[in-house]
C-alpha cells in the first residue's frame, strides 16, 4: 500500500483513496478500541466516529506514522467516553522502579497449545479483559497499544503523545499489576509459566 500516496489523493478529496486507509487499518482501529470499552457496540461507535474525524483532520496531518496518529483520535475518543459513562476504573498502582519492566509478560506466552489448553484459552481471554479493566485507563492504554497490539515504545509513545520513559514506567507498573491479577486465574496458564509467575513475586 502507498500510505503516503493514498494520504496526499485523500487530502484532495479522493474519497476511494481515504476508503482504502480505512480498510487498512479498521480492524486495528477496532481492537484497540474494544480492549480500552470491553464493548463491541461502543467500539465500533469509536471506530466510525475516529475516522469521520480522521477524514475531517486530514489536512493536519504534517507527516510521521500515520497509524500513531489514528489512533490517538481512537485512544482520545475511547478516553472520552469512558469519562463520559464514569467508567475509569480506580483501582491504584503501587509504583516500581521504572528498570523493573518485566520483559516477557506470562499473558503473552504461546505455548503451543494442546486441544485442552486451546479450549481455555477462552476463559484466559476474559481473564485478561477482566484484569485490564481493574487498570487505570493510563495504564490500560500502554498494555493495549504495546502487549496486546505489539506497538514498539515509540510508536506507543507517538500514539498518546508522551515520552517514551513515560510509556515504560506505565507498561511496568501495568504489566506488573496484570501478572499479579492473573495469578487468581493460575489453572489456566501453562504449567511452566505458572512457575516462571510464581517466581517473580
Amino acid at each position: 500500500m502507498d500510505e503516503i500516496g493514498l494520504i496526499q489523493s485523500a487530502k484532495k478529496g479522493d474519497l476511494d483513496a481515504f476508503n482504502r486507509l480505512v480498510l487498512e487499518y479498521q480492524d486495528l482501529a477496532f481492537n484497540v478500541a474494544y480492549r480500552m470499552m470491553n464493548d463491541p457496540a461502543i467500539a465500533e461507535d469509536i471506530t466510525q466516529d475516529a475516522f469521520i474525524s480522521a477524514y475531517r483532520k486530514l489536512n493536519s496531518f504534517r507527516g510521521g506514522s500515520f497509524k500513531a496518529w489514528l489512533l490517538r483520535i481512537v485512544t482520545n475518543a475511547s478516553y472520552d467516553e469512558l469519562r463520559r459513562h464514569k467508567r475509569r476504573p480506580t483501582t491504584s498502582l503501587e509504583p516500581i522502579n521504572e528498570d523493573d519492566e518485566i520483559e516477557s509478560p506470562v499473558w503473552l506466552a504461546d505455548p503451543g497449545e494442546s486441544p485442552e489448553e486451546l479450549a481455555a484459552r477462552g476463559e484466559l481471554a476474559n481473564a485478561i479483559q477482566n484484569c485490564l479493566e481493574k487498570l487505570g485507563i493510563d495504564f490500560k492504554t500502554v498494555v493495549v497499544l504495546v502487549d496486546l497490539q505489539g506497538f514498539d515504545y515509540t510508536e506507543a509513545a507517538a500514539t498518546i503523545k508522551k515520552p517514551l520513559g513515560t510509556v515504560k514506567s506505565r507498561l511496568a507498573r501495568a504489566r506488573l499489576r496484570m501478572q499479579n491479577c492473573l495469578q487468581g486465574f493460575g489453572e489456566l496458564l501453562p504449567a511452566q509459566y505458572r512457575l516462571e509467575n510464581e517466581s517473580t513475586v
